[in-house]
């Protein structure tokens, strides 16, 4: 009979986790309920007088066509940066997964672009198709196209779309090859023995087991797109021409740091982290389903 242990009462554990609690409590979930509080109030831009007003800051972003036109930009563009840089990580992970000659040092390259900070990324697309200066408008225009997208929104939006989508493809490459390197070698070679090619093996056997990593990225994908976007448009773009490139995080900072509209603002920030916190919980269920079954 095995004897049940008892492990002496110590605070050694709370003394462990009290860091990460601290650094959560003051940089999560104290701005988190400031944010909630300021949403109720309409503040004056010096703080002289607040004035309690339920939620009438959220009525007005809800009868506003302009931030109505935001959430819709701001859902095309999370797909669009999604997709792209999913897509693109998923054809490199794949030739990454074959034996190749150099392979390490493939894989190597393909991760430095993580490193690069947001705004970095940003400003070297600006240099790149920097209509007076950059490569790629001389290059375009050889095939006829006038690219300025200092003037026109749709390739301004296209332009910070390519930007964010290159700085996550490193990531999303990253957790494809661990995903693909943990598939049974065996599996990929009986396919092969019964004669399936390898784009055949792909789409049969390698992406259906990878599914549970595609809808992790995604969940990640959408949340990098809605926050951690903003340094590239403030870089490139500054939400122009005429708000065509400017999203959710980005008006948050507009209306709040240059219009001081505090309070809606302050509306803006928490529907924004419900959600997240919405896409989060999706995830969530979703992997304790996969280990349920």
């Amino acid at each position: 009979m095995l004897k049940r242990v008892h492990f002496p009462t110590s605070v050694l554990p709370y003394l462990l986790v009290a860091p990460q609690i601290i650094i959560t409590l003051i940089f999560f979930i104290w701005p988190a309920s400031q944010a909630v509080y300021q949403s109720f109030l309409i503040e004056d831009a010096f703080g002289l007088s607040t004035e309690f007003v339920w939620f009438e800051n959220f009525q007005i972003l809800f009868q506003d066509s302009q931030y109505l036109e935001t959430f819709w930009r701001t859902i095309i563009f999370s797909a669009a940066v999604a997709v792209l840089s999913m897509g693109s990580a998923l054809i490199l992970a794949a030739f990454a997964d074959r034996v190749v000659r150099g392979a390490t040092t493939y894989r190597t390259l393909m991760i430095w672009p993580y490193a690069v900070a947001p705004v970095l990324a940003g400003a070297l697309w600006v240099f790149m198709f920097n209509p007076t200066l950059g490569i790629f408008p001389y290059i375009l225009e050889f095939v006829g196209i006038d690219w300025n997208h200092y003037l026109n929104g749709s390739q301004a939006m296209m332009l910070v779309i390519f930007a964010a989508a290159w700085k996550q493809i490193a990531y999303n490459f990253l957790f494809y090859l661990a995903a693909m390197q943990s598939i049974p070698r065996s599996l990929i070679e009986a396919a092969a023995i019964d004669g399936a090619g390898p784009v055949r093996r792909f789409w049969d056997h390698i992406f259906p087991l990878i599914s549970p990593t595609t809808f992790f990225l995604l969940v990640i994908n959408a949340v990098y797109a809605f926050f951690d976007t903003f340094g590239i448009i403030h870089a490139v773009t500054q939400g122009g021409p005429a708000n065509s490139t400017t999203i959710l995080v980005y008006k948050v900072f507009n209306d709040g740091f240059v219009g001081l509209d505090l309070g809606g603002s302050a509306a803006q920030s928490v529907i924004l982290m419900i959600l997240v916190i919405a896409m989060t919980v999706v995830q969530f269920r979703y992997v304790e389903r996969k280990v349920e079954y």
